[in-house]
């Protein structure tokens, strides 16, 4: 999105309206814990932070932006207070959620969102009409697949404006889209390459935060040497989060790409489970981050189940680097220095990373085509001596046993960091 002046303004008003009135619904919330009473309801919070609010003179400045945002920022605060219950009592999965907390106006991100009854609309010139701010020009990345029940307005931290719509989709569009095929793939993922697939494909590692850092180094530098709280200052930190946002951009766009690619051309995909917050404990934590591992093992989770694919994770202790993928048997751990050796038992030379995505890929169940039958001749359990499989110890130690002997972390720019086998 692309606000002229006055549009900035207004859109800057709706966020601030939204963020207050979501204070005032956690701190309504808090003092009655404290209290020891009932939370109020949504209803209550509702006549008193918006409809009573506007008749006061503290609060008077709601009316100025549309209701339907100050309901809806009421909405987000019932779901955070909804999530961190469930979270406290075990029926939500995944990482424990903390309590809301207070929203601020220096925050990186700041959001408005517009229901159906909002009354916005597309205008036939392709601008984004949206209530007391305007036409906002527009900038489409794709075509709307079906009417939207919602858009949501952010502003991130580069200053930068983008308008995300929630549609309706067609499951047998999306079936349509990606055919059946019996193809099966095994991925290895490192930081030589990004990827190492089953059948001999290398994917290289772009490195963005690598190649973007001699920039940011710069912008940082010219940050650190203006007046807190000057224009001067405003305008270099947003120089250094526009950098940040290309880097960040760029991954995403890479990882999309290669994921849809993946997803499209196989019925299924075996990856590890990788631990990727025990590798950013390590010397090579910044490598680890700029790969961007989680995200692209995230992407092909979602987009497996929306298109019918099977996405297969195997255990981060399964021995792929040591075992023979011709013969299964184990030859041992070895220094990520070598990278190709000759199976002991049947001879067979191998590529290292080649030799685990085929190893994944065994493992998982896959055999070359999606009917799922084993291929190894026998099952190798995951042997805890594994490399890495007991946690990232820090310091010289961590850095010998990911691929760094001499104990520092030596990483120059052109492609000589070794492959992280966690």
């Amino acid at each position: 999105m692309y606000p002229n002046a006055g549009q900035r303004t207004s859109l800057a008003r709706a966020f601030g309206c939204a963020r207050v009135v979501f204070n005032d619904a956690v701190r309504i919330r808090e003092d009655a814990r404290r209290a020891g009473l009932a939370f109020p309801t949504a209803s209550e919070l509702s006549r008193k932070l918006i409809t009573e609010a506007k008749q006061t003179v503290e609060r008077c400045w709601l009316g100025e932006v549309s209701a339907v945002v100050l309901q809806q920022s009421l909405r987000d605060a019932e779901a955070a207070y909804r999530n961190f219950f469930a979270s406290i009592t075990g029926t939500r999965k995944g990482p424990r959620l903390g309590a809301p907390r207070f929203k601020s106006r220096k925050d990186t991100r700041q959001s408005v969102r517009f229901t159906a009854n909002a009354r916005w609309n597309i205008t036939t010139g392709g601008r984004l009409n949206l209530p007391k701010i305007g036409a906002v020009k527009v900038k489409w990345s794709r075509i709307l697949p079906a009417t939207p029940t919602s858009v949501t307005v952010i502003k991130d931290s580069a200053g930068r404006y983008f308008a995300s719509f929630v549609v309706d989709t067609d499951p047998a569009a999306d079936a349509a889209r990606m055919p059946d095929t019996d193809q099966t793939v095994g991925i290895d993922l490192g930081l030589t390459h990004f990827a190492v697939l089953s059948d001999g494909t290398k994917i290289g590692s772009p490195r963005f935060l690598r190649r973007a850092e001699k920039k940011l180094k710069k912008a940082q530098r010219e940050l650190s040497r203006k007046q807190k709280g000057s224009k001067n200052r405003d305008r270099a930190r947003l120089k250094v989060a526009r950098a940040h946002a290309k880097a960040a951009d760029a991954r995403r766009d890479f990882l999309h790409q290669l994921s849809t690619k993946l997803i499209s051309e196989n019925q299924a995909v075996a990856v590890e489970d990788l631990a990727v917050k025990g590798l950013a404990r390590t010397r090579l934590a910044k490598s680890v981050h700029d790969a961007g591992w989680a995200q692209f093992i995230g992407m092909l989770e979602y987009k497996a189940e929306r298109y019918g694919r099977t996405l297969i994770k195997i255990g981060r202790f399964e021995p792929t680097s040591q075992v023979c993928s011709t013969c299964g048997v184990k030859d041992g751990p070895k220094p990520l220095s070598v990278r190709e050796w000759t199976c002991t038992a049947c001879g067979t030379l191998h590529d290292r990373d080649h030799n685990a995505a085929l190893n994944i890929r065994q493992a998982a169940g896959l055999a070359a085509s999606a009917c799922g039958a084993p291929v190894r001749p026998g099952a190798i359990p995951a042997q805890r001596e594994e490399t890495g499989s007991h946690g990232f110890p820090t310091g010289n130690r961590a850095a010998q046993r990911h691929g760094n002997q001499s104990g520092k972390a030596r990483i120059p720019a052109h492609q000589s960091e070794e492959h992280v086998k966690p």
